[in-house]
């Protein structure tokens, strides 16, 4: 069954890739040598492969990086080439000249390339701060008011690298957290460039009186073995909860779990079997999922991220529909779930219709002496 979809899905691809091709062989054609055409096939062959040759090629920073960026470009022309074309063909109702027509439907599309590539780079390396407001009625802190301090997928790999895990910390810090939590998705299904690049003595730089916390996401799980990724992260001084149950300052509990797709993962009932639900729990949970039941076991708030709010637009129509809350602040009942649309990205390293962010979380217990909306 999977070789079938494996086949199909190959097939639709090269499909795909073929149409991409045909757009701009029709358009450079008349313009251009005929050895310049033969560098343009080669060339295309090879970016609608380097995706698949980087995983073959392990550890290949060139393959990795031509891959992303073909992924970026392959993603906005799927988009773009339709539209162009519908409106070529709509041109053939007027009096204007098809071959002038055709010349500026192809400067157009590369003009839009750029613009959108360098847009979605912005929104994927120009992280921003999206704030919430939130009250829990139970006693907190003595002075009643916790301000934490959350950032998911980062997909530290060989695009989102060093730079972008020192904004990282750089924005934390400055938000003064007195807790880090990062639920999931922390390298890109590969620890190489992680290690490289040292992102773990960058990552413990975060500051935060109450500590910093983990969980494992889907793309945490890669080919080697689970504990060592969870060494590498702790080594940064940053306590990863793995199906975990921990207890913070002798008033918060703190629940940590596998991802969603870990077929081992516990029932959050047995996690939560022994815990004290008179004061406030929090829990990391990657993909914000299963909001039911974790309303329904005492949950006052989960942080979440997975979703990235779609990426690339129209993805955040997909998200709306797989997930309850696939972006930001719901509430139900006694739960606060609070999603982001991640700090890194997957793939292609662009965002559009998503931002790249840090989440900062005011909470406010019974116990605060400020008033709460």
């Amino acid at each position: 069954m999977f070789i079938v979809i494996g086949l199909v899905f190959i097939v639709l691809y090269a499909l795909i890739v073929f149409y991409i091709g045909w757009s701009g062989w029709t358009w450079i054609k008349p313009a251009v040598s005929r050895r310049f055409r033969l560098f343009y096939i080669i060339a295309l062959v090879f970016l609608a492969s380097s995706l698949i040759l980087s995983r073959v090629v392990a550890g290949s920073t060139i393959l990795s990086v031509i891959g992303s960026y073909w992924i970026a470009l392959f993603s906005l022309l799927v988009m773009l080439l339709p539209l162009v074309h519908l409106t070529v063909w709509l041109t053939k109702l007027t009096q204007l000249p098809r071959h002038s027509v055709q010349k500026w439907s192809g400067i157009i599309t590369l003009i839009l390339l750029v613009v959108l590539l360098g847009y979605g780079s912005f929104n994927a390396f120009s992280p921003t701060v999206r704030s919430y407001d939130i009250h829990i009625d139970k006693e907190g802190p003595v002075n009643g008011e916790l301000h934490i301090v959350m950032a998911s997928d980062m997909h530290f790999g060989y695009l989102s690298g060093k730079g972008h895990a020192e904004r990282m910390v750089k924005e934390i810090n400055a938000l003064e957290p007195d807790i880090v939590l990062l639920p999931g998705d922390i390298v890109d299904d590969d620890i190489v460039p992680y290690k490289d690049k040292g992102i773990g003595d960058i990552l413990s730089g975060i500051e935060a009186p109450l500590g910093v916390f983990a969980s494992l996401g889907n793309h945490d799980r890669f080919k080697g073995e689970t504990e060592e990724l969870i060494g590498l992260i702790e080594e940064s001084g940053i306590q990863v909860l793995y199906d975990e149950t921990i207890e913070i300052g002798g008033w918060l509990t703190l629940v940590g779990r596998k991802d969603y797709s870990d077929t081992n993962r516990a029932e959050l009932a047995h996690l939560t079997e022994n815990i004290d639900r008179s004061g406030p729990v929090f829990m990391l949970e990657h993909q914000p999922v299963d909001l039911d039941i974790a309303e329904e076991q005492g949950i006052d708030l989960v942080v979440s991220g997975h979703t990235h709010h779609g990426q690339i637009a129209p993805g955040n129509l997909i998200t709306a529909r797989l997930f309850e809350n696939d972006l930001g602040h719901l509430q139900k009942g006694q739960l606060h779930s609070i999603v982001s649309s991640g700090y890194g990205f997957w793939g292609p390293p662009i965002r559009i219709g998503s931002r790249s962010e840090v989440v900062s979380i005011h909470v406010r217990f019974s116990n605060s002496p400020s008033p709460h909306s």
